[in-house]
């Protein structure tokens, strides 16, 4: 192993650089992961282009930090590791892991009740200069971690695709589906596909999935939605209505990060049914807000990572359940990151995109 290391280094909104760096070095208690695959979320896109819920604004400060590797959608293999972090991870050097995406401080409020992934600190790998991430050859997993040993027969971006898939288990959870609910998912991204498997192992009476190009709605079909809607094509309120008796859907799922998904969802609810909200947004939304009170009492939830559901994920990617060659669309080599920002960003011709640390272009 050399001393210093290829890594993509965050220096601002839209200045992000590929630098050589020095190789991080594992404490006590920790492990060293050589990088097989990190993927790219659509967060990081958003904190690319300086989402203000990333770099602050006039009512709120920077979350976000310079002189970090980004990337948090990570799987690797142990390079070092001592006694006591073998203990407690159950893992051995050679071995592929996943880390959970937030590092928890195991001493706040929250961690305390057993809700890590509301963590007071909040640090998670990729945005904070103690947690550094995955787009590099090398990370340090910290002994706080949550670390979970991996398949290691798939290819190395399919087991990365753990983490937005924890992460649409998770909405699926908060969402309390019922056998005999109509679940309607906005969004056949990354995320949102997997909230469709997820809503699918659930068994409701049926799955409705929205999007706007006819390639995602066909994965959507293959990842288990009974109807497929293209928005551009239909008045998905009317035909949701039509579906269910005039009454609209008993659930919604909103995984777009668009604001329009959001009128959208409380309009084909029907009176008492539930919302949640997974999505990033990239600017403030804005809507009726007696649609939620007056006129039909609505579950408005929030979804945050995925608290519990990394086990059920990995078991998920490794049933083979899932088109996992079509939506892990997408691997480049590390130094065309930017192109893989740019493919995040073009929904319309990529799906899962990854980058691969030693790959040559």
């Amino acid at each position: 192993m050399t001393d210093t290391m290829q890594a993509v280094v965050v220096h601002g909104p839209q200045d992000y650089r590929l630098e050589r760096i020095p190789v991080p070095q594992a404490g006590p208690g920790e492990a060293l992961l050589k990088v097989e695959a990190v993927g790219i979320c659509a967060s990081d896109l958003k904190c690319y282009h300086g989402a203000a819920k990333f770099w602050g604004d006039e009512s709120r400060p920077a979350w976000a930090e310079t002189d970090t590797v980004p990337g948090h959608e990570f799987t690797g293999r142990i390079e070092a590791i001592d006694e006591e972090a073998a203990a407690r991870w159950g893992v051995q050097v050679g071995d592929r892991v996943v880390a959970e995406q937030i590092v928890p401080c195991w001493e706040c409020r929250y961690c305390a009740r057993g809700d890590y992934h509301m963590c007071q600190p909040h640090d998670m790998f990729g945005f904070k200069r103690r947690t550094p991430g995955a787009m590099a050859e090398y990370l340090v997993l910290p002994k706080e971690a949550l670390v979970h040993k991996a398949p290691s027969h798939l290819p190395p971006w399919q087991v990365a695709y753990a983490e937005p898939l924890s992460c649409a288990l998770h909405a699926v959870e908060r969402a309390g589906i019922r056998f005999d609910d109509t679940v309607v998912v906005a969004g056949c991204g990354p995320i949102g596909l997997g909230m469709i498997a997820g809503a699918a192992a659930k068994f409701p009476q049926r799955i409705i999935a929205l999007d706007a190009l006819p390639q995602k709605l066909e994965l959507a079909r293959k990842c288990g939605a009974d109807v497929t809607l293209n928005i551009t094509e239909v008045d998905v309120v009317e035909e949701v209505k039509k579906l269910t008796g005039g009454y609209g859907a008993d659930v919604y799922i909103e995984g777009t990060g668009h604001p329009s998904a959001v009128a959208q969802g409380l309009n084909l609810l029907r009176k008492l049914g539930t919302f949640v909200e997974y999505s990033v947004f990239k600017d403030p939304v804005t809507v009726d807000w007696s649609i939620i009170s007056d006129d039909k009492e609505l579950n408005v939830l929030g979804a945050h990572l995925g608290q519990d559901t990394w086990p059920a994920a990995l078991k998920l990617i490794e049933s083979g359940r899932l088109p996992l060659e079509e939506i892990c669309s997408h691997q480049l080599p590390l130094e065309k990151f930017q192109e893989g920002l740019d493919l995040v960003a073009d929904s319309a011709n990529s799906v899962k995109v990854s980058l691969i640390p030693g790959r040559t272009a």
